[in-house]
């Protein structure tokens, strides 16, 4: 099965940073289409800007996502999705450009993950560059738990 990953939280620590806060368990996307003009100015669009993967379905940013599988049937799900949403909100023009960027963040999802153990955690740091947005991923890997 692919991999892929979805929004985790470890305490409340989003809820002030973003608006909206993505749902913990929907499927993360990087979302850096939104950024083609650079960091935003005010503060939660910094803050998304700098640190957020997008959440597919409530279209808000959460700062950690997990890795696990994803039954494939959801991957077109979220593929619709997606594209409906970057058109809607006009990051596109045509639907055929829509199902492009989709497929972009999905297929770079799936290659964030597909080396990954499920339950790795995955950040994003973003930085406005004059090149324009530049985009690195960090893995933090499950630790094993151990009682004493």
């Amino acid at each position: 099965m692919p991999k892929f990953a979805q929004i985790v939280h470890f305490d409340q620590s989003d809820l002030p940073l973003y608006d909206p806060v993505a749902p913990a368990g929907e499927w993360a996307v990087s979302g850096s289409f939104a950024f083609v003009n650079g960091a935003p100015a005010d503060e939660k669009g910094r803050n998304a800007f700098e640190k957020g993967w997008l959440g597919v379905g409530s279209f808000g940013r959460a700062t950690a996502a997990m890795v696990t599988e994803i039954p494939p049937v959801e991957l077109g799900v979220l593929r619709q999705k997606l594209a409906a949403y970057v058109q809607r909100a006009g990051y596109v023009e045509t639907p055929a450009d829509a199902l492009a960027l989709a497929d972009q963040e999905i297929t770079f999802m799936q290659d964030l993950c597909a080396g990954l153990e499920p339950g790795t955690v995955v950040l994003v740091h973003r930085t406005d560059t004059p090149e324009g947005v530049h985009e690195e991923c960090r893995a933090v890997k499950p630790r094993k738990a151990t009682v004493h």
